[in-house]
């Protein structure tokens, strides 16, 4: 009985530590968009927009 609630609590921990990484990775994508708009605003551009016209 022993080893199944270890191995419970390994796969929780195992979830609860993507859910954490997922979590992470969108606010990442979040704020790098944020960035990149302000950059944007301010009239730096990306390489790989192209030129503006």
């Amino acid at each position: 009985m022993e080893h199944a609630v270890f191995i419970l609590w390994a796969y929780l921990g195992v979830a609860v530590l993507v859910a954490a990484l997922v979590l992470y990775v969108a606010w990442d994508a979040r704020r790098v968009a944020a960035r990149l708009k302000a950059l944007e605003a301010r009239g730096i551009r990306r390489r790989s927009a192209g030129k503006a016209s």
